[in-house]
């Protein structure tokens, strides 16, 4: 098998995939919402909404127009070799996407304010790694839109307020950023760590499945908790007034240092994209998130 060719095509799948359709989850999620909506500027909004996803399903064109910046998440297996091709791979894939879908260009060097053209350049498409036991390779896209992007919180809390604290500052968050992220918003929360690590892990939570709970109690309540309070705010779709805010909380968390309370909010818009495959030792790709067509 040649490793980086099979990467590539595979990438490219994927991040046609991430832009055009949306895991069964944030579909069902919607859908859930556009049924328990009472506002009718909110009803109006979700209604939008799913019939732009039908349509870009259909003609497998992007859902948004911003088609985000791009971030591979690498699960690597210890055994998989050439490890070191991969990076070149996905970076070839993401270029080669951005004609072939396409993706609009996002990446701009924030020195000389010009755009590169074809969604790469110094540390972007951003991989993030990690080592596993086995053989194979699983490579999971995130498209980041720039408007939910925008209102990612980071702040270092009171050690001493503990969870009540964590609890205000999300919310907090939810208000301050209220029609900027295009909701129904989904939200990563972690705590501990460091400044990075929390920020790493919250946008990292926004991969796990709407319908997936927490494996901790404590932190399934404390989900569920947080996903009431934001829908009381009353945002809405859109931010034009309703009771679905948030489609889903999702949490994660590192030990913290005893000086220090991290915490961070991701949020992802509605356009909650994301697309995972599997690839075996002997080249096949199984497409874990969406079905090849």
């Amino acid at each position: 098998m040649n490793l980086e060719e099979t990467v590539e095509n595979v990438a490219v799948n994927l991040l046609r995939f991430a832009v055009t359709e949306l895991p069964k989850d944030v579909k069902e999620a919607l859908q859930k919402a556009y049924r328990e909506e009472t506002s009718e500027a909110g009803k109006t909004q979700l209604k939008a909404i799913l019939d732009n996803v039908e349509l870009a399903e259909k003609t497998r064109t992007p859902m948004c127009q911003d088609t985000g910046t791009i971030i591979f998440y690498v699960k690597a297996g210890a055994e998989v070799k050439h490890l070191d091709k991969i990076e070149n791979a996905l970076r070839k894939a993401t270029r080669r996407a951005t004609t072939k879908v396409p993706l609009r260009p996002n990446a701009v060097d924030p020195f000389k304010q010009k755009n590169t053209g074809d969604n790469t350049g110094r540390n972007i498409p951003y991989i993030n790694w990690e080592i596993v036991a086995g053989d194979t390779l699983e490579i999971t896209v995130l498209p980041k839109g720039g408007g939910s992007e925008n209102v990612c919180t980071m702040g270092m809390l009171v050690p001493g307020e503990g969870i009540n604290g964590l609890k205000k500052f999300v919310i907090d968050s939810v208000i301050k950023a209220g029609s900027k992220p295009c909701p129904p918003n989904i939200l990563g929360v972690a705590i501990g760590g460091g400044s990075d690590i929390a920020m790493k892990l919250a946008k990292k939570a926004l991969l796990r499945p709407l319908d997936q709970p927490n494996p901790d109690p404590e932190l399934a309540e404390l989900e569920k908790e947080l996903l009431e309070a934001a829908n009381s705010t009353g945002i809405g779709p859109m931010g034009l007034g309703g009771k679905i805010t948030v489609l889903g909380v999702k949490i994660d968390y590192a030990v913290r240092h005893p000086a220090s309370y991290p915490a961070a909010v991701a949020f992802n818009c509605w356009a909650a994209r994301r697309a995972t495959a599997r690839i075996y030792p002997d080249g096949n790709a199984e497409y874990l998130t969406h079905k090849l067509r």
